[in-house]
């Protein structure tokens, strides 16, 4: 089961997976290699009798910057993207979603674009004083996925998601605590910790019950995802073709202020 990624790293250890994104040079972006290893690897979790608990963290500075734009867009990946969407959630989500263990993100920086979207698929986020968050979809002519759209307002309420998803605004760890975005800002140093400690609390109790708890917690809480999964897919469809995401991009890589025309 100890998958062989090359961007994530996987360790399991009294009952407590770890999955630790590996592309720190990059703020551990998000290529569709590593979009591929996340699934897989949160399969391979879900067959594992000997998880309980998941934590989810990343290497170096970052937990996870979003979509690797420069490689995806700028090696003509839009087109390919383009042909690649179809109706359904990202493949990614969903193993995420549908993993039945109770999930942990240690939040150790920025969690940005798909990068907070992950940390919103976990069940509990613990961040780290040097951490930030930022729906950022809006900035690329995008919408969020089912993170953003499903779980954030039913976290922060429809008013904080709104003004988090409309503004694309990058916020403080401290002020992502105050909207109850995250459970916990702690220093960096003790981040493992308390992840660890509060996954290990978890995995001493019958995994059965557990995995019953969180399914039932989704079904009257989260509901279904599919839906708008589908929703998503098609509306990326049309939004990926529009000037306006090329100008995202665009002024994204040469580091300027977009100017958008609403085209």
């Amino acid at each position: 089961f100890m998958g062989n990624y090359e961007f994530i790293d996987l360790s399991v250890s009294d009952y407590v997976a770890i999955v630790n994104l590996n592309r720190p040079k990059v703020m551990n972006a998000l290529n569709w290699q590593m979009y591929a290893e996340l699934e897989d690897c949160f399969l391979s979790i879900q067959k594992d009798p000997n998880v309980r608990s998941v934590i989810l963290t990343g290497h170096g500075r970052a937990f996870c910057s979003g979509d690797d734009v420069k490689e995806i867009m700028a090696q003509g990946g839009g087109s390919d993207r383009l042909q690649s969407v179809r109706p359904g959630t990202t493949p990614a989500a969903k193993a995420i979603l549908d993993c039945d263990r109770p999930i942990v993100a240690a939040v150790n920086g920025p969690a940005v674009g798909w990068g907070m979207d992950l940390s919103l698929m976990a069940d509990f986020r613990i961040a780290s004083v040097r951490a930030s968050f930022g729906e950022l979809f809006v900035k690329r002519g995008l919408v969020a996925d089912v993170g953003g759209l499903v779980r954030l307002p039913k976290i922060v309420g429809p008013q904080r998601a709104s003004e988090l998803l409309f503004t694309g605004e990058v916020i403080s760890a401290e002020r992502a605590l105050a909207i109850g975005l995250i459970m916990e800002v702690v220093s960096h140093d003790k981040l493992l910790d308390s992840a660890t400690a509060l996954a290990n609390k978890i995995a001493e109790n019958p995994p059965l019950a557990v995995r019953y708890l969180k399914e039932g917690l989704r079904r009257s809480f989260y509901g279904d995802y599919e839906e708008m999964g589908n929703w998503i897919a098609q509306t990326l469809g049309i939004l990926f073709k529009t000037k306006d995401h090329q100008e995202g991009v665009a002024s994204f890589l040469e580091k300027r202020s977009p100017v958008f025309s609403g085209e």
